[in-house]
């Protein structure tokens, strides 16, 4: 058997050379792995540093490495939440000529935690109910995408923050597939497992001690779906207005987007009497502010991350000389997108020390000092400015931070 790298980006193959293919991983040397999380997994999964990048790597099944890397390219090419493919590796051999399974190689996702190290302190009822809109956000995106994950629990999803909420990745497609569209009796059998599989998880955490008393494991599973259900008919019900009041729809346009979706197509319909106007949103795309960010800035950033920095952006044109307030999205705007980000945003960020910064999300940190600035002015009862607030954040925000794993 010949060592075999199937990647899509031409950089990695060669880098990943170096890693030591022939031994099992579970026995990989110490200095080619990288301390960090790992979520319960039924395969062998270790962390591994090639070149200046960090991957997790799966030790799994060749049918099942190739067709969960497959799926991971679709997700990615429908721009859903889910860890990067990077390649699939075949045709390993061990010392004595034995053959070793195949790995399934993911780059890891930068800031983000399985659910049980951001369980390590006590988590309040408050941070559960953000995780679990995380995971419901989610699985409504991979539903709208045609895709059935077949296998949703917490175990299989990656949190990062976002702002004041969470983010959530899918990080295990193995059991998933992908349709035109996913039939009522599809959704719910992800819906069932779901539940079945939270409420497990959050048993095992409560019977390990990790649970906080306040927490009912089966009431906050069936939360999980209640988000879910609400937000699936926000997205994708028929609404009917009267004639004369056609504004609603655009009304109902700013609740989409208030959640992180935006509708790219729509249909309306008026009535044979002409007396109602029907409205329906046919394709609906997640992450509304994400895309305005970074089609004006050039940043990447988490949903409610971009809603943050959006409305600082606003705030900072609406005090410059030449903002002409009547063409919101026009070229005018984008060049002072570009000289908000030269003159304050990465200034601002250069506040915080490098070494305090490495491994954390940039926008991320822009976005807690904006919030540190305003919970400092308001105990001043005047504004304390960006440089008091970034050595005040330093000091008693960063410091006490041991990692991603502090969760607010």
């Amino acid at each position: 058997m010949e060592l075999q790298i199937t990647a899509t980006d031409p950089e990695h193959p060669t880098t990943l050379l170096d890693l030591p293919w022939d031994v099992p991983l579970a026995e990989w040397p110490e200095k080619h792995l990288v301390a960090l999380p790992r979520g319960i997994s039924r395969h062998v999964v270790r962390f591994a540093r090639a070149g200046h990048e960090v991957f997790a790597v799966k030790e799994v099944g060749e049918w099942a490495a190739v067709r969960e890397y497959a799926l991971l390219r679709d997700l990615d090419r429908l721009a859903v939440p889910a860890v990067d493919p990077v390649a699939v590796v075949t045709g390993r051999t061990g010392a004595e000529g034995e053959p070793l399974e195949p790995v399934l190689i993911t780059r890891q996702l930068k800031g983000s935690l399985p659910y049980r190290s951001m369980f390590e302190t006590t988590m309040r009822p408050g941070t559960i109910k953000r995780l679990l809109d995380a995971l419901a956000v989610l699985l409504v995106r991979l539903h709208l995408s045609g895709f059935a994950w077949g296998d949703c629990s917490l175990s299989n999803t990656l949190f990062r923050r976002d702002a004041g909420a969470y983010a959530a990745y899918l990080v295990d497609a193995e059991t998933g597939q992908i349709q035109p569209r996913l039939t009522d009796g599809q959704r719910d059998y992800d819906l069932d497992v779901a539940q079945v599989n939270i409420v497990g998880e959050l048993m095992d955490l409560e019977a390990g001690g990790s649970l906080h008393p306040a927490v009912d494991p089966v009431p906050f599973g069936r939360e999980l779906i209640d988000r879910y259900r609400e937000l699936w008919d926000e997205l994708t019900r028929t609404s009917v207005y009267p004639r004369d009041k056609r504004h609603f729809i655009d009304h109902r346009i700013r609740r989409l987007n208030e959640l992180g979706f935006d509708v790219a197509e729509m249909q309306i319909q008026r009535s044979p009497d002409g007396d109602h106007v029907t409205f329906l949103p046919k394709v609906v795309d997640a992450g509304h502010h994400q895309r305005q960010l970074l089609r004006l800035t050039g940043l990447d950033a988490e949903e409610n991350q971009a809603r943050s920095l959006l409305n600082d952006l606003e705030t900072w044109m609406a005090g410059q000389d030449d903002y002409a307030p009547g063409d919101p999205l026009g070229a005018r705007t984008e060049v002072l997108a570009h000289r908000w980000v030269r003159d304050v945003f990465r200034p601002t960020v250069r506040l915080v020390p490098a070494e305090l910064r490495e491994g954390l999300d940039i926008a991320q940190i822009y976005h807690e000092l904006l919030e540190h600035r305003w919970y400092l002015s308001e105990r001043a009862q005047q504004d304390v400015g960006m440089e008091a607030a970034a050595r005040d954040y330093v000091a008693t925000v960063l410091a006490g931070r041991t990692g991603e794993a502090d969760v607010p």
